[in-house]
């Protein structure tokens, strides 16, 4: 009776921890790669009044930002302007979603969906 305990109770531990094994493999590689999503938004930090105004200057260190972003983790940016971090700011992902154009990145990805926005 013992042996069939100790087996159940070691079939319940790897029944509960294997799940978490799996999440935390799931969350390490996102849109962003490695890079958590907070990381990934605080970068774009310089961006914050460029992504609430369309008419707002943007500034240069958040083109830089930007198209450096683009290059590593072109999916990233999307996933960054529709996350729940972004909205708290109030970033208007409708606004936010044209900064690489207003950035004048030539390698944007243009006619890309990101969420309900194309990129323009």
């Amino acid at each position: 009776m013992a042996t069939n305990m100790k087996v159940c109770l070691v079939c319940m531990l790897v029944f509960l921890l294997a799940p978490n094994v799996f999440i935390s493999e799931i969350e390490a590689a996102g849109e962003c790669g490695r890079t958590p999503i907070k990381s990934a938004v605080a970068s774009l930090s310089p961006c914050l009044a460029a992504a609430k105004n369309g008419r707002a200057r943007v500034p240069p260190i958040c083109c830089t930002k930007v198209g450096a972003l683009i290059k590593t983790a072109p999916r990233c940016l999307c996933a960054v302007l529709l996350s729940p971090l972004a909205k708290q700011a109030g970033i208007q992902p409708a606004i936010a979603i044209g900064i690489p154009k207003r950035c004048n990145i030539r390698n944007r990805p243009a006619g890309k969906k990101c969420g309900r926005f194309t990129v323009p």
